[in-house]
C-alpha cells in the first residue's frame, strides 16, 4: 500500500536547522502512514544521513550542488505517494500540520497544489523592526479559513503528482532561490490547475544564530535580490535602473526616519537587484541583456505598479476625480436617457479565489438601467481563458444582444460604470471599446491609461482585457474566439481587423477601472509569447507604434 503522503525536505549541510524540521514532522509522518525523505543537494554527508535515519527518513544525495529545484525533482521521482509535501529545512511544522494537509487535500480533490500559513520566527535577532514592513523571511497568511489562492510558497508546499504532468514537467532546475516554486504554479494555472490554501497546515519559518542577525539577514537578502531581479527579467516585469535606485533611496530613508533595522535588510535586497542589473548588462555587453526587446505586437513595458506606484496612482486618481467631477456628473445625467435601453451580455471566467471581486463586478453591472445578462463561469480544468469564454458563449449565446462585455475577474469597476460607458461608446460610434485604466491600475499600454479632461479617445488599438466591449455588428467576425490560453497578440490582431473593416475603436476615460493584478501574474510570460508567435504567424496585426497612437480626443 503506498504511503498517504511523501514529506520531502531538501537540504544542504544545515544540520542544526534540519534537526528541528525533522523533529517537528517525524511523529506526524508515523501517525498518518506517510514517508519522510531528505535530499542532500551536495555530496553525501554521514552526519546528516544519521540524523535523517534517526527520524525514520530515507536519505538521498546528489553528489554535487545542483539547486533546490533539482532536489525537489529528485525527491519526486523517488517518492512513493501521490501527495508530495515539500518543506524547507529551516521550518518547524505546527502540530497537526500533516493531518490538516491530508484533510485539505481530501476536501478539495480538484486542487493540485496546496499550502498553508508560513509564520516568520527570528531567534536571537538584533533586527528591531519598526513594524511597517514585513520581516525579511518568506511568510504567508491568507486568513483562518481554507480558500483558493493565487500562489502558496515553497517553504510549505504540497503537490499532487498530476500537478507535475499538467504543468508540463517538474520544477525548473535553472531557477534557484527566487521564482523556483512560483514558476511551476504559473505553468499549472495557465493549464487550468488550481491552488488551495489550508489554514491549519502551518509552519514557522525560522532564522537562528548569525542567520537571524542583521548581517546574516542582509547577506541573504542580497542574494535574494539578485535572483528576484533575474526572475523579474524572465517574466518581463523588471523595473528600470532609475526605479530600482528610487527604491534603494526609499529604503535608506526608511532606516533613518524610523531607526528600523528592517530597512537595512531591504536596502541590501535592492542593492542585490541593482548588482544583478549591472552584471547582466556587463555579461551581454549591452542593455539588451536586461531589457530584451519585446515582439512588435507587445507594448515593450510591463505596466506593473509597485507599492509606491500604487500609492502615487491612488493620489492622482483622487485628484483627477475632483477636477473632473462636474463633467462626470453631466455624463451620468445624460446616460439616464441615451442610448435607448440596450441588451448586454457580460461574460467572465471567474476563479474562486477572486470571488469577492467577481461579486462586486456583478453587483455593479446589475445597477445599470440596461438589460444586462450575466454569465460568469468557473474555469474548466486544462482549458485556457478563451476556450472557457467560448464555452460560456455556447451556454449563453449572444442572441439578440446589442453588446458583448468581456470582464476579467480581477477588475474593480467605478459606480455607474455601464450606463456611462455605453452612452459614450454609442455617442462616438465605437464598435470595439474599453474603459481606461486608472492611475492606480496595472496597465501594460500607455495609450490605455486614464487621461483626465478627456471623455474618450479614438485609438488604433483596444486591449482584450481587463474589460472589453464588442458591438453586435462585430460578432460575426470575432466570435467564436480563437482557442487560446493567454491570448497575447489577439488584441493586436483584432485591432488590425477593425482597421480593415472601418470599425471605430476607443478608450473611454470617463469611467476608469482598476486592474488589481499585474499582467502575466498567473502564467509564464515565455509561454504567452510563444502562443502569440504561433497565432500571429499568418495573421495581420498592428505594431506597438501604431497601437500607442491616439487618433482623436473627445472632451
Amino acid at each position: 500500500m503506498p504511503p498517504s503522503a511523501s514529506v520531502i525536505i531538501p537540504t544542504r549541510r544545515r544540520r542544526e536547522y534540519l534537526a528541528v524540521a525533522l523533529a517537528s514532522v517525524a511523529a506526524q509522518v508515523r501517525e498518518h502512514g506517510a514517508e519522510l525523505l531528505v535530499v542532500e543537494d551536495d555530496p553525501a554527508d554521514p552526519e546528516t544521513a544519521r540524523l535523517a535515519e534517526a527520524a525514520g527518513a530515507r536519505y538521498l544525495a546528489h553528489g554535487a550542488p545542483r539547486g533546490l529545484n533539482a532536489a525537489r525533482n529528485t525527491a519526486a521521482r523517488a517518492a512513493g505517494a501521490d501527495l508530495l509535501c515539500f518543506l524547507d529545512d529551516d521550518v518547524e511544522a505546527w502540530p497537526g500540520w500533516l493531518g490538516a494537509l491530508l484533510a485539505g487535500a481530501a476536501a478539495a480533490p480538484d486542487h493540485l497544489v496546496l499550502g498553508g500559513p508560513i509564520r516568520a520566527r527570528l531567534e536571537g535577532t538584533d533586527l528591531h523592526p519598526c513594524g511597517r514592513e514585513p520581516l525579511p523571511v518568506t511568510v504567508l497568511d491568507l486568513g483562518q479559513a481554507d480558500r483558493d489562492a493565487d500562489f502558496v510558497w515553497g517553504a510549505n508546499l504540497a503537490l499532487r503528482r498530476g500537478a507535475l504532468t499538467l504543468a508540463g514537467g517538474g520544477f525548473d532546475e535553472t531557477l534557484d532561490l527566487y521564482g523556483d516554486e512560483e514558476d511551476l504554479q504559473r505553468r499549472l494555472r495557465a493549464a487550468g490547475g488550481r491552488v488551495r490554501y489550508v489554514a491549519a497546515a502551518g509552519v514557522d519559518h525560522r532564522r537562528a544564530g548569525a542567520d537571524a542577525r542583521i548581517g546574516g539577514l542582509s547577506r541573504a537578502a542580497w542574494h535574494r535580490g539578485r535572483n528576484s531581479r533575474r526572475y523579474d527579467v524572465r517574466k518581463g516585469v523588471a523595473p528600470s535602473a532609475a526605479s530600482e535606485l528610487r527604491t534603494l533611496a526609499g529604503c535608506a530613508a526608511h532606516v533613518v526616519r524610523y531607526r528600523c533595522g528592517n530597512g537595512i535588510v531591504l536596502s541590501a535586497h535592492t542593492a542585490g537587484r541593482l548588482r544583478e542589473l549591472v552584471a547582466a548588462r556587463g555579461e551581454a555587453g549591452a542593455a539588451a541583456a536586461v531589457d530584451t526587446p519585446d515582439p512588435p505586437y507587445l507594448s515593450g513595458e510591463s505596466g506593473t505598479l509597485g507599492r509606491r506606484g500604487r500609492a502615487r496612482g491612488a493620489v492622482l486618481d483622487r485628484l483627477a476625480d475632483v477636477l473632473t467631477a462636474p463633467d462626470r456628473l453631466r455624463l451620468r445625467r445624460a446616460a439616464r436617457f441615451a442610448p435607448p435601453r440596450r441588451r448586454v451580455l457580460a461574460v467572465s471566467v471567474a476563479r474562486p479565489e477572486h470571488a469577492g471581486m467577481t461579486a462586486a463586478t456583478a453587483a455593479e453591472l446589475r445597477r445599470s438601467r440596461h438589460d444586462v445578462r450575466l454569465h460568469f463561469t468557473a474555469p474548466a480544468p486544462g482549458a485556457g481563458k478563451w476556450a472557457n469564454l467560448n464555452a460560456a458563449l455556447e451556454a449563453a449565446p449572444a442572441d439578440g444582444e446589442d453588446w458583448l462585455l468581456i470582464v476579467d475577474d480581477d477588475v474593480l469597476l467605478p459606480r455607474g460604470f455601464l450606463d456611462v460607458f455605453l452612452h459614450v461608446c454609442e455617442r462616438h460610434d465605437l464598435v470595439l471599446a474599453q474603459p481606461a485604466h486608472a492611475f492606480d491600475s496595472h496597465a501594460a499600454w500607455r495609450v490605455t491609461r486614464r487621461r483626465p479632461g478627456a471623455v474618450a479617445r479614438r485609438t488604433a488599438f483596444v486591449e482584450i482585457g481587463p474589460v472589453t466591449a464588442i458591438r453586435a455588428d462585430a460578432f460575426g467576425e470575432l466570435l467564436p474566439f480563437p482557442v487560446l490560453h493567454m491570448g497575447w497578440g489577439l488584441d493586436a490582431h483584432w485591432s488590425a481587423v477593425a482597421a480593415a473593416r472601418g470599425w471605430r475603436m476607443g478608450v473611454v476615460d470617463a469611467v476608469p477601472v482598476r486592474h488589481t493584478r499585474p499582467v502575466a501574474a498567473d502564467y509564464p510570460r515565455d509561454r504567452a509569447v510563444a502562443e502569440a508567435e504561433a497565432f500571429l504567424a499568418e495573421r495581420p496585426y498592428v505594431t506597438r507604434d501604431v497601437a500607442q497612437r491616439t487618433l482623436e480626443t473627445w472632451r
